[in-house]
């Protein structure tokens, strides 16, 4: 039995309703009652029913919120038959905060006006939703809704001391009166957090009260309540910045409202707080009657401070490929420095860090070489500006001496100056662009030194990148345990710094460490963080893409590979990233998939990436890594051979995408160098033990068995088969589908293949004889690297194994070994 709306119902019936619950405590009948509580004070006499009934054991109260977004959404579209854009269902949760009354106050204004009616919602209420909060008010005294109309004007909440100051003609004690009237009404509710603090219940509740007022009106409240808050907070008015601002803005006092919203906007990046930050420039210089999208510069103080200050928050907020708006901005309040020989100002735009990406030229550069020439030499602001150059020269513009010369520079003066916040700029720049040019070990050194100074300076960017780069290295090398530490440090300080580029990148080393090991759920969580953070971010679409694929979830990564490749559209051809993950993603998933669709991008994006003057080796190498798939992929051998190569002569490192011994393995395979390519797989086979890399030490098993059968050489068969039997285990308990699937088929195949017996003796392979008579001939590891065109490495590792087949304790007696069996 259902009763509605038991807050209108008399006394009389109420007490019905508590004989008939005792009555019916042991019957099969469900009494549902329905009530508004915010109709319902401590003297109503629901109040007194509700008294009676809660003692009895089968009775239940169950309060109701709002709907959800995602319910509200379904409510009009059951309702009205309308399905809603997300903006305007953003904007219509927002504003009745899933009230069902107003909602369907909603779904009767859009059966009369369509759906086009929501976008009367940002500036007007429906009629009936202002009747429905009308009639609540006409309950209150007169001086009661008076005061809720000044309090609506000062926002959402408000403090008593506001009200006083407002409402001086009111006694202390009938200003308590009148607002515990409201209180009881449930038109507001005193906060939690501290005692005189209230909002409105709705804020439909305060928009109703201010609209009532004329336009006249409501400026010259908006004037008092400005006044009135600047004398409430005092020296303490900065930290309000932003209410002083609104207030003043809204009363038409430009000049004070453009002056606080400057100090909120500072406020608001000195705390991380960039999206808000921009708000508060954008309307400063909005209320100056400053363009956004020109590149005039400032004509004041002011508004070179405004756009100095949206520049800062421009870099912190704008997806890569839209940087070049902030270096606009900044450009435009440099120029006012510049001229005005404001040199603190010139120094301060030239420096400010944009998130280091490779190959995209922002326009920072030629600040930083103006500044350059108006600062003295050998001071402190010339180390800064040569630590940001040095940066610039290495990572965007790919001349790596110029880029060392500026850092040799800085770091000289860091030292005479005593500077650790310099040098740990300096060290950090420095690591970065190390890492840029494959040089693991001298960049792991760098981020180590970094990390020593963040304690003695307290800066969480450095904190964040300083530990970054030391993952990357030690990832690279295969410490894992080392780069899984760094990489917590890292993301704790980003997080902490509340920019959206280097918490996405922190978080994706996070999720790639978890995937290199096979750790898919960890993997996608750090992956969600991240995308959530910043949903363009190409390394966790490559990421994530390449997980996706690699467990058989084709469609899934077919989606984040279509992300990244619409961010690659969006961004300028160039040597950057958005253009090398594409060229290397691309093959690495059509090698899973057999989807090869899409190589003709993957080819496009390689040579807009090679062709460019200031490609950095690492995007060359993460670009010729998919070439060289590519190449494998279409058995192309010419391709293959050269790119072996130019691979070979490089040290490149497992952050790449593919482990470097398995893709050398496999060009190897396609160009015919069976031997080699056996090599390459034996050393990505140790590299992948040693890192705990589980799906590519699968991979590198099922390939380098691949190998081995096209060779069918002596004790081939035994070892493929052994090979295939660890991939498919690894697959299978990993779940990676498409790796299980193949790794069956191949046993199946070679499941018949006769086993050749050794051609040398001491089961040597054709390689290690190789290497034994050059070692028979004295040759160094070194000598026989270069004349074998194979690493030093491997070479250590082919003399350790033929000292254990032969049975010899050294050089000498190997080379005894081999004269005696007819190997020289």
């Amino acid at each position: 039995i259902i009763m509605e709306d038991l807050h209108w119902s008399d006394r009389s019936s109420l007490m019905l309703l508590e004989f008939i619950s005792k009555e019916i405590s042991t019957s099969r009948v469900l009494l549902l009652g329905t009530y508004r509580d915010i109709e319902v004070g401590r003297r109503h006499p629901l109040s007194q029913t509700l008294g009676a009934l809660i003692r009895d054991p089968s009775f239940r109260r169950v309060p109701l919120g709002g709907l959800s977004q995602q319910d509200v959404g379904r409510f009009v579209e059951l309702s009205a038959g309308v399905t809603l854009a997300v903006s305007n269902l953003e904007l219509i949760h927002n504003r009745t905060e899933g009230n069902p009354l107003f909602l369907n106050e909603l779904v009767r204004l859009l059966g009369e006006e369509g759906v086009e009616a929501t976008d009367n919602w940002a500036t007007s209420l429906p009629e009936g939703i202002k009747d429905a909060i009308g009639r609540r008010l006409d309950r209150l005294s007169e001086q009661c809704n008076d005061t809720l109309t000044i309090a609506s004007i000062i926002g959402r909440q408000f403090t008593l001391d506001q009200l006083r100051l407002l409402q001086d003609s009111l006694p202390e004690d009938q200003l308590l009166d009148v607002v515990e009237e409201a209180r009881a009404a449930r038109v507001i509710e005193e906060q939690a957090q501290a005692a005189g603090h209230y909002q409105f219940t709705h804020a439909l509740i305060q928009e109703t009260l201010a609209e009532e007022l004329t336009g006249t009106r409501r400026v010259r409240l908006h004037a008092r309540i400005g006044e009135a808050l600047e004398q409430l907070y005092g020296v303490e008015a900065e930290a309000h910045a932003a209410e002083l601002a609104h207030h003043y803005a809204e009363a038409g006092l430009t000049e004070y409202a453009v002056s606080y919203w400057q100090l909120a906007g500072e406020r608001a990046l000195a705390s991380y707080a960039h999206e808000e930050a921009l708000v508060h420039f954008h309307k400063g210089l909005a209320a100056r009657g400053v363009s956004l999208t020109g590149d005039e510069p400032a004509g004041d103080a002011e508004i070179a401070a405004l756009l100095f200050g949206l520049g800062r928050a421009q870099v912190a907020t704008l997806p890569l490929f839209q940087l070049q708006e902030a270096a606009v901005t900044l450009t435009r309040s440099f120029d006012y420095y510049a001229k005005e020989g404001d040199i603190d100002q010139v120094v301060a735009i030239a420096e400010h860090p944009f998130p280091p990406t490779a190959g995209r030229n922002t326009g920072a550069l030629q600040i930083i070489e103006r500044a350059l020439e108006l600062v003295p030499p050998a001071s402190r602001q010339t180390g800064r500006l040569l630590a940001r150059h040095g940066w610039i020269m290495g990572v965007v513009e790919a001349n790596y001496e110029e880029s060392r010369d500026s850092f040799a520079k800085a770091m000289d003066i860091a030292r005479n100056e005593g500077d650790m916040v310099l040098a740990l700029q300096t060290l950090i720049s420095t690591a970065e662009v190390e890492l840029f040019y494959l040089h693991f070990e001298d960049a792991l050194s760098k981020s180590l030194e970094a990390i020593e100074l963040i304690p003695k300076v307290g800066d969480p960017r450095a904190e964040a990148l300083a530990h970054f780069y030391a993952n990357q290295s030690f990832r690279a090398i295969g410490d894992t345990v080392e780069a899984e530490r760094h990489i917590r440090h890292s993301v704790a300080a980003a997080e902490r710094l509340h920019h959206h580029f280097y918490l996405a990148r922190a978080l994706n080393a996070a999720s790639w460490l978890s995937y290199c090991k096979g750790e898919w759920q960890a993997a996608r969580v750090f992956s969600d963080r991240g995308l959530a953070a910043s949903p363009r971010e190409t390394r966790l679409l490559h990421t994530r893409a390449m997980l996706e694929y690699d467990v058989g979830n084709f469609s899934e990564g077919k989606a984040y590979l279509d992300r990244l490749l619409e961010v690659m559209r969006l961004t300028a051809p160039g040597p950057v990233y958005e253009y090398a993950f594409p060229a290397m993603v691309i093959p690495m998933a059509a090698r899973i998939s057999g989807d090869r669709d899409l190589f003709a991008v993957a080819q496009a994006a390689a040579e807009n990436v090679l062709s460019s003057p200031a490609v950095t080796p690492m995007v060359a190498a993460m670009t010729k890594n998919g070439l060289a798939l590519l190449a494998v992929q279409q058995e192309d051998v010419a391709t293959s051979k050269q790119l072996y190569e130019t691979l070979e002569r490089h040290e490149i490192a497992g952050i790449l995408g593919i482990q470097p011994d398995r893709l050398l393995g496999l060009l190897a395979q396609t160009a015919g160098n069976l031997d080699q390519a056996a090599e390459h797989f034996e050393e990505a086979l140790t590299f992948c033990r040693m890192a705990g890399y589980r799906p590519e030490l699968a991979w590198s098993c099922h390939d380098y068995a691949d190998a081995l059968a096209v060779r069918n050489g002596p004790g081939d068969v035994t070892k493929l088969k052994a090979l295939l039997d660890e991939a498919l285990a690894i697959s299978t308990e990993l779940d990676m589908r498409p790796l299980m699937k193949r790794a069956t088929e191949s046993l199946e195949r070679v499941h018949n293949l006769p086993e050749l017996a050794p051609a040398y003796p001491g089961g040597l392979t054709h390689r290690e004889v190789e290497v034994l008579r050059l070692v028979a001939s004295g040759s160094t590891d070194r000598e026989i690297a270069e004349e074998l065109f194979i690493g030093v490495r491997t070479v250590s590792t082919h003399v350790s194994n033929i000292l254990n087949k032969v049975g010899a304790a050294n050089r000498t007696e190997a080379a005894i070994y081999a004269n005696q069996h007819g190997l020289i």
